[in-house]
């Protein structure tokens, strides 16, 4: 006789949305435009993502229905304590990642592409062992120097 998958038991609690690639890279820059401006409206999100404000409104719905943002027509936007949580983290695996690669002399034009590339797809773990290395590395400039000059042109 076949085994039967048992039902799956509902706790009662709602599993946390996940989070995709667009949905962080929306969280990141209304961060960076409430930094910078101490506001965050659909078009300058447009102007950053080089994006339709249409296409923008349909996802700050989105984030509103996941409890990231607050929306007020004509009034902008703001993060909710649980998007500023994601926004902030997103922020800080951005500066980890930037700081590395510069660590590394990586060409300045390469960094910022290198990092949207890497920043969402990275596990906590190597992340971490990212952060340790890049602060080893600033400790000790004889291996870093070491570390380039193994990884230069041959």
């Amino acid at each position: 006789m076949p085994k039967r998958d048992s039902p799956k038991r509902k706790t009662g609690r709602k599993r946390p949305p996940t989070l995709t690639v667009q949905t962080e890279d929306y969280l990141e820059r209304i961060q960076e435009l409430l930094d910078r401006k101490g506001y965050a409206r659909v078009s300058d999100i447009a102007d950053q993502l080089s994006l339709t404000p249409s296409t923008v409104s349909n996802m700050v719905r989105r984030l509103a229905g996941q409890d990231l943002i607050e929306f007020e027509n004509y009034r902008g936007l703001r993060l909710t304590s649980k998007g500023r949580a994601v926004a902030h983290r997103i922020q800080a695996r951005h500066a980890i990642l930037t700081e590395f690669l510069q660590v590394l002399g990586v060409d300045a034009a390469d960094v910022g592409q290198d990092v949207e590339g890497i920043e969402h797809h990275i596990s906590r773990s190597t992340l971490e062992a990212i952060d340790a290395l890049t602060k080893t590395l600033r400790k000790h400039p004889l291996v870093l120097a070491e570390v380039i000059k193994r990884g230069g042109p041959g």
